[in-house]
């Protein structure tokens, strides 16, 4: 990924200047434009490139067009592991077990976690790796076209990998020199990379504007979607003009590792390419942003957020399919809409009740916390005590509306909420362990000699066989540092 060391003095100082930036902008909510939801993709770089993936694998029936994928991997490269995803699915230490890879996503949409893989077969795909580029190795890019031959046909799918461009995204006109891997991994290459993605999932385009744009950008709310989870407060759509009285296509544009607002500012908003092809051919642009709260800026493709990460439950997932949901004015697969009204109450050291409006038609709901569904059963009321939860901890809730065949509605907007302090009991298992061995059992993941709890991302010291932490889960995939 870009960047991979932390300036902080860099940090605070974008931080600052973005803050002020923003101070006379109110970030309005994400509109609802009647986009046509046969029409949607997504694309992205680096870390964005991986999240392409996950979102066009697990959410086939809605990125129906297909993705972009620019030095991304496999869908579930990392499987968890830090240490995968810095090795094998970037340099390309080890071998990719891509057939293993195959068999997990056929796996997990047999039982639901993920859509149907029939879907993956009406799509097309973009391919992009750079010659010069040593941060996601060309083999890792190699392997994606293979992971991809096993659900997507031959004649769909482009990849170009004969250009010599860096770690970055590339345009024909804009950004740093073409082999070069810095910020704001932007590169001129003489190559006009949107606008070959943008044909290759939607077939010929018209010219692109290289005038002054006709559209308007917009700062909208992220926090409807989601609350924290590496995920910024706002995000920026691009509407084109036509597109507020015609049904226009979707495509979701997902940045790379240190390319956020706060980091590099509107570049990769507005230099990038896509808005002067979105103009002139009715397609709605939407930016979700990450926060600097979120490892290098990065999305979770390798599980720092959630176990759940690369699955359709994943929090960063859920959120960004709800944009879309909102953008087209679909609701989820059983057509009935999100609940509203969700918030918590009745915080005790271990649990906490959630409650909610009920949706007319449902016949239950199931409720998700940090994007892990919690209830065993359907629920018949509008509301749920979760319980097994760790003491002085804030957990964030989302609730799906069923049909009478189970199928779910969309998602809710999340709901956070604290659990009260305790005397260190309550429920939950304990692991008492080296750091080292905390990762290695997959409770844990090191980054930079540091490891960090899954689920709570609480920072639990050096990472070697020296340091003892205990652990204590409180979740599918969700730990805090306790005792029980």
């Amino acid at each position: 990924m870009p960047a991979m060391k932390w300036n902080w003095k860099g940090l605070a100082a974008a931080a600052a200047m973005a803050m002020a930036a923003h101070a006379a902008t109110a970030a309005v909510p994400l509109p609802a434009l009647g986009a046509n939801p046969a029409e949607v993709s997504v694309s992205g770089l680096s870390a964005g490139g991986f999240m392409a993936v996950q979102l066009h694998v697990a959410y086939s029936a809605t990125f129906k067009r297909g993705a972009g994928v620019v030095a991304g991997g496999p869908f579930y490269c990392a499987e968890g592991s830090i240490l995968n995803a810095t090795g094998r699915c970037m340099t390309h230490s080890s071998n990719i077990p891509v057939s293993s890879l195959v068999s997990t996503t056929n796996s997990w949409a047999a039982s639901g976690a993920i859509d149907p893989v029939s879907n993956l077969s009406g799509s097309k795909v973009y391919l992009f790796s750079g010659t010069s580029d040593n941060t996601v190795k060309q083999a890792v890019m190699d392997d994606l076209k293979t992971y991809y031959q096993s659900f997507v046909p031959a004649a769909s799918t482009v990849y170009r990998n004969n250009i010599g461009a860096g770690h970055a995204m590339v345009t024909d006109d804009y950004g740093g020199a073409c082999s070069t891997t810095a910020a704001p991994y932007i590169n001129n290459c003489g190559l006009d990379l949107a606008g070959e993605i943008l044909t290759q999932l939607y077939g010929p385009l018209n010219p692109r504007n290289n005038g002054t744009l006709g559209g308007t950008f917009t700062e909208f709310n992220q926090s409807e979607f989601i609350t924290g989870h590496g995920m910024a407060a706002t995000g920026w759509i691009y509407v084109p003009q036509a597109c507020t009285t015609t049904s226009c296509r979707v495509h979701l544009v997902l940045h790379g590792c240190k390319q956020n607002y706060t980091d590099v500012g509107d570049q990769y908003v507005k230099k990038t390419g896509y808005n002067r092809w979105a103009d002139t051919n009715n397609i709605v642009l939407v930016y979700p942003q990450t926060s600097t709260a979120a490892i290098n800026s990065c999305w979770d493709w390798w599980g720092y957020d959630n176990a759940n990460y690369s699955k359709k439950s994943g929090p960063q997932m859920a959120a960004m399919k709800a944009m879309i949901d909102r953008v087209t004015g679909t609701s989820g697969g059983s057509g009935l809409p999100a609940p509203v009204g969700v918030g918590t109450s009745g915080a005790t050291a271990s649990s906490m009740v959630i409650g909610w409006a009920g949706v007319s038609g449902a016949s239950g709901y199931n409720v998700y916390r940090g994007g892990s569904k919690v209830n065993a059963s359907p629920v018949a009321g509008t509301s749920y005590t979760d319980t097994g939860l760790a003491a002085s901890t804030t957990y964030s809730w989302t609730v799906a509306a069923l049909s009478a065949s189970n199928v779910e509605g969309a998602m809710s907007a999340a709901a956070t909420g604290a659990t009260l302090a305790g005397s260190g009991g309550g429920g939950g298992t304990c692991f008492t362990a080296s750091n080292y061995t905390h990762t290695i059992a997959g409770r844990a993941y090191a980054l930079y000699g540091l490891t960090y709890a899954y689920g709570s991302n609480q920072s639990m010291g050096l990472w070697n066989i020296y340091a003892t932490t205990t652990l204590k889960q409180t979740g599918p995939g969700y730990y805090v540092i306790g005792s029980c």
